[in-house]
């Protein structure tokens, strides 16, 4: 007689049944009403309100900002996890608590503080205005505010892989004749890439859906600097519900495919080690 085989911890299908019962009430079913709600246009109203010049200007805008906003906090994300890690100074401890400091601001008060000091008479920007560069109320204020609020996803995920990473393996390179640059590119980087890659992906994913921190410092001009989420507001304030679900639609998918696309290349750098060699 065969006896039945019990998992080792206990109450897997009710957890299993409770996860999924969660995750459809939070995340499905609101994504279903979303998409419902855009399906009452029609097909060709939908297209027609997404295709707007206004609408792909913000598109433009949002994604480009939140792919330049990540990428800077990748490498720059990097370097921060590598001091805090690898290098012993004062105010260590003050330094790597500051780089929370995003998660526990309020975003508006972000948005106001960046916009304080980069206006053309703030601390910042009345040394940058005399060179000719304004941040306030244009798009390089959107990717200040951004690159902001996502450094922590990039420093946090990458300080634990660069603690775990044994300095024996920099010293046997060492040994074997390899310079400092070829250490970095074949031991380093390709223990930290799977993380650096998440660690861009949440930054990225921050970024597209911001709102709180951006709208003070880019001046909501349209056509310039105007990002989608407060298109999506302009619409509900106007009482568009369509045409708000139909433009929250398409950046759904907009930001799925590239989410899909990262993670897709994340998993491949996971499997491929000696991606850098």
């Amino acid at each position: 007689m065969q006896l039945k085989q019990h998992s080792v911890l206990p109450g897997f299908g009710l957890g299993l049944g409770y996860s999924l019962f969660w995750l459809c009430l939070i995340v499905l079913l609101p994504l279903a009403a979303l998409v419902l709600k855009s399906g009452m246009l029609g097909i060709e109203a939908f297209w027609t309100t997404v295709t707007t010049d206004r609408v792909l200007a913000s598109l433009r805008l949002s994604f480009g900002a939140s792919l330049l906003a990540a990428g800077l906090n990748a490498v720059f994300g990097l370097l921060v996890a590598w001091v805090l890690v690898r290098y012993p100074f004062p105010g260590k401890r003050l330094i790597d608590a500051l780089v929370d400091l995003p998660f526990a601001l309020p975003t508006a008060v972000a948005g106001i503080a960046l916009t304080t000091l980069y206006a053309p008479n703030g601390w910042f920007g009345q040394l940058l205005t005399p060179l000719g560069i304004k941040v306030a109320f244009t798009p390089l204020g959107i990717v200040v505010a951004l690159t902001f609020i996502g450094l922590p996803f990039v420093v946090r995920t990458v300080q634990p892989v660069l603690q775990d990473l044994e300095p024996e393996l920099e010293e046997a390179a060492t040994c074997l004749g390899a310079r400092r640059w070829q250490i970095v590119r074949r031991v380093i980087f390709p223990a930290v890439l799977p993380a650096l890659l998440t660690g861009f992906t949440l930054a990225f994913a921050r970024a597209t859906g911001e709102f709180g921190s951006v709208i003070f410092i880019a001046g909501n001009i349209p056509m310039v600097s105007e990002i989608t989420p407060l298109l999506i507001i302009s619409k509900l304030e106007q009482y568009d519900y369509a045409g708000a679900s139909a433009i929250a639609v398409l950046m759904l998918g907009i930001s799925f495919a590239m989410l899909l696309t990262i993670n897709l290349i994340q998993w491949w750098a996971s499997r491929r080690p000696g991606l850098a060699r």
